[in-house]
């Protein structure tokens, strides 16, 4: 969908960086901006966090301007919320966006009830580690042109939209508590699908779906049975499945990346080298080498 925070910040002097569509809709963005008045009100909810500057960013209240930015902190702005801000340096920021439908969907399949209202509280330059951190480690470090990085933002934004329902909502309601993981039979039948579609942008939803149980039910219960985070096992999947193509054939590196879900040889190459400390290509000369080796002695 076209949210209209984005076609509302186009008109000012902000510049879309990048943007990454994830599943049911739920998009992130990031943007840069300075010198500038900036006026919001969309009908739609917005979690932003600073990633650079911010100290020089003011917002107009009843009161008059409020300061209070900064690198790591965050703006919360519920849908329909009129909001004004004075960007006076230069700032770089991050924005999640989310329907109301989705989050009360997200309500509804965690705990299970549906909200007679669910309504976000407006924050500005607040401080929560556990927003932050989920942004730094999971969203802002992360490269967004490669697909093989999706599930891990899908999941991330999945965290971070339960903890504002359960922390910065009008529901009082108590974290949702899972015991168990998944049965030994749901356990297979998801890692098989994994497996069969290792190439494709692979999201939570539809890793959850292979389950039937809600996104935030599946990525505690699949921890709880595999040992790591669906993002970290699809992950460790791919690498594997990558080594294994690059040492055992003859396949071009830009066709083991289709195979495995990266969007290029170079972005697999760098996550191929952050796991086992070389190249796919010298990892595939050594292999040759070796076997060169190991020929030659047989005879």
């Amino acid at each position: 969908m076209k949210y209209q925070v984005i076609e509302q910040l186009h008109r000012h002097k902000t510049l879309l960086t990048d943007t990454v569509s994830l599943a049911s809709g739920v998009q992130l963005a990031a943007w840069s901006n300075s010198d500038d008045l900036v006026r919001l009100c969309v009908d739609h909810h917005t979690l932003s966090l600073y990633v650079k500057g911010g100290v020089d960013c003011l917002q107009k209240t009843s009161q008059g301007w409020r300061d209070g930015g900064g690198p790591g902190r965050f703006c919360l702005l519920p849908r329909d919320d009129e909001s004004i801000w004075h960007i006076r340096s230069r700032l770089d920021f991050v924005h999640l966006y989310y329907t109301d439908a989705y989050l009360r969907n997200v309500a509804v399949q965690v705990w299970d009830r549906e909200p007679a209202r669910l309504d976000l509280t407006a924050i500005a330059f607040a401080d929560d580690e556990t927003i932050r951190r989920l942004y730094e480690m999971f969203i802002v470090n992360c490269d967004w042109t490669d697909q093989a990085n999706y599930l891990q933002m899908n999941s991330c934004a999945v965290l971070l939209l339960n903890h504002l329902v359960l922390h910065y909502s009008n529901v009082d309601w108590a974290a949702p508590r899972i015991k168990g993981g998944l049965s030994p039979a749901t356990q297979r039948r998801v890692l098989d699908w994994i497996e069969a579609n290792l190439d494709q942008p692979l999201v939570l939803a539809t890793m959850a779906a292979q389950a039937r149980l809600s996104e935030y039910h599946f990525a505690h219960m699949f921890r709880q049975s595999v040992g790591s985070a669906p993002h970290q096992y699809v992950m460790q999947r791919r690498l594997e499945k990558a080594k294994a193509l690059a040492c055992g054939t003859s396949f071009p590196l830009s066709e083991i990346a289709m195979r495995c879900g990266f969007s290029s040889a170079a972005h697999m190459s760098h996550r191929f080298k952050r796991r086992y400390g070389l190249a796919p290509s010298v990892a595939r000369r050594a292999k040759s080498a070796s076997g060169a080796a190991g020929a030659t002695l047989a005879l």
